[in-house]
């Protein structure tokens, strides 16, 4: 799947977080901070929910509850990668290295898990009354946004282009949405440029988990 599409309408708020990084419980601690009602509102994050941290299952368990959508990251990529195509090597090297030390039904449980990362779509389309937020994990790589449109899947979950752009003072707005929601660079702070937003601020690394509120 490449685009989703989520209708606001169907929730009280609607909040975007950084890449998580097996970083449970620090997200279930900004959850209660804000006050989240699962009942009401909807996470969505933009990719990474393994690798790094402590706790890569208690992220991937997060793609079963229904208050929880997330596009694919290039973590889930390579798990995706290795357990289908053997391309183990770049995935143990990057931080997949907790799956290999698994044994029996944990190596079976987490096998599933990462069985449901195919199902993630690339984009989320989320639209607001008139206003349209796209959430990808690294980049859309095109100067205008168009639903279904044809674009580079590596780019999506791989690409700093864009990023490294803004950040020497270029750059500009991506046209057909109001607003896009990006990942994957870690980052001091977040970096909000023309109408994107760059939110990874690390927290595998020790520094704030980044939650926004765009509902």
């Amino acid at each position: 799947m490449v685009y989703q599409y989520l209708d606001g309408e169907n929730w009280r708020h609607i909040y975007i977080v950084g890449d998580l990084h097996g970083c449970r419980r620090m997200l279930d601690e900004r959850l209660v901070a804000h006050h989240f009602d699962p009942d009401q509102d909807l996470l969505v994050s933009v990719g990474d929910l393994i690798d790094r941290g402590p706790d890569s299952m208690g992220c991937l368990s997060l793609l079963q509850e229904p208050w929880f959508r997330s596009v694919r990251g290039n973590h889930e990529e390579m798990a995706l990668n290795a357990l289908k195509q053997g391309q183990h090597q770049q995935w143990a090297m990057n931080g997949g290295d907790w799956f290999y030390h698994l044994e029996g039904a944990r190596m079976v449980e987490a096998k599933h898990a990462i069985s449901r990362c195919a199902e993630m779509p690339l984009i989320l389309h989320i639209l607001q009354n008139e206003r349209i937020v796209v959430v990808a994990h690294a980049d859309y790589p095109a100067e205008k946004y168009a639903w279904g449109a044809e674009i580079d899947p590596a780019k999506v979950v791989w690409s700093r282009r864009r990023i490294e752009r803004l950040q020497s003072g270029g750059g500009g707005a991506i046209g057909g949405a109001d607003a896009f929601y990006f990942g994957h660079t870690p980052l001091p702070e977040p970096l909000h440029r023309f109408n994107q937003h760059f939110i990874d601020t690390g927290a595998v690394f020790g520094n704030e988990l980044t939650l926004a509120r765009i509902q």
